[in-house]
């Protein structure tokens, strides 16, 4: 597996990583035994860089990885995440950045994860409550004792990245980005290559759909997370299968899969770019890092354009009560 720098003094990854969310929620039900098989061939592969969050499952996800990388944490570049929490009272979904729960957190993940260090700990989402600064400070002193090696933000803009970064250096940022899902290309990719951090793609398949396993809506469970996304709704979903069966006959004339296609897209935006399709199955796990080896002409990527106009995605990404909790 070709390696990458995320950012471009940072740490060395596996070109493509591993979401590992899928294996504990939003997208059907889990396996266990063939989420555990996934994660041992992810590590054969080469694909090395792992991503959860505390949010996922929720906690169920980070103990998964702990019990599986616990004798072979030298091989694992590993990323979570913290800031989500649960009104015990409301149940309401929020988000905690203040100092306090920070350090909390980390203490927490640390104990579900079976590890002294956490290689990159991202916030989730920004606090509205609480100053990006004085959060940011706060996890600097996860580094300085040397819980965390370095510190990611995710789904932030251009402007919050900065006041982050003038604090401590931030290694990478985390946001959706995919070739129907352009919003990075605003402002927060050139402020990554100004400051020299790494970007981190999730849902780089669109969430699935031009995965092209994804035929029709009958396909997704009464409780898949897709279900309230609307792009998804029924109106706009034939509109985009149409994009998607362009955005195939692309692939087919590249000799991949539209998966492959999809993340090499991505590999092609930015050498310090570095995507991570979410799978709890081995063969889509070893589809995915096949991408690695797919490379796009110029040719490819104006038919990809062409194929894929992002004025002829049908849907906003979240609903508008979710896009809330993006930091705009």
């Amino acid at each position: 597996m070709e390696r990458r720098t995320l950012g471009r003094n940072g740490p060395a990854v596996s070109a493509i990583g591993l979401g590992c969310m899928p294996m504990s929620q939003s997208y059907g039900p889990g396996n266990e035994a063939e989420s555990v098989a996934t994660l041992e061939r992810a590590l054969e592969l080469g694909v090395t860089f792992l991503d959860t969050a505390d949010a996922y499952g929720p906690s169920t996800n980070e103990e998964l990885i702990g019990r599986v990388i616990r004798d072979r944490r030298d091989e694992v570049f590993l990323a979570t995440k913290f800031g989500f929490v649960v009104d015990p009272v409301s149940g309401e979904r929020g988000i905690d950045g203040s100092p306090g729960h920070v350090r909390a957190a980390c203490d927490a993940s640390l104990a579900r994860l079976g590890v002294e260090t956490i290689d990159l700990y991202y916030l989730h989402r920004v606090d509205p409550k609480t100053p990006i600064e004085e959060t940011v400070r706060a996890m600097q002193g996860l580094v300085d004792d040397g819980k965390v090696r370095y510190l990611g933000l995710s789904e932030v803009s251009a402007a919050t990245l900065r006041r982050a970064h003038a604090v401590h250096p931030i290694t990478a940022v985390q946001s959706e980005y995919s070739v129907w899902t352009r919003d990075p290309e605003h402002g927060v990719l050139d402020a990554c290559r100004e400051l020299g951090v790494g970007f981190v793609p999730f849902s780089p398949l669109g969430r699935g759909l031009f995965s092209g396993k994804l035929r029709s809506l009958d396909g997704l469970g009464a409780d898949d997370f897709r279900r309230t996304l609307p792009r998804f709704d029924p109106e706009n979903f034939p509109r985009n299968m149409e994009l998607v069966r362009r955005f195939e006959s692309v692939a087919r004339a590249k000799g991949c899969t539209p998966a492959q296609l999809a993340l090499a897209w991505l590999l092609s935006r930015d050498p310090h770019v570095v995507p991570i399709p979410g799978t709890k199955r081995r063969t889509y796990l070893e589809e995915n890092a096949g991408s690695a080896d797919v490379h796009l002409t110029p040719d490819d990527l104006q038919r990809i354009e062409e194929a894929v106009p992002p004025s002829a995605v049908a849907g906003s990404r979240y609903r508008e009560s979710a896009m809330t909790m993006v930091n705009r």
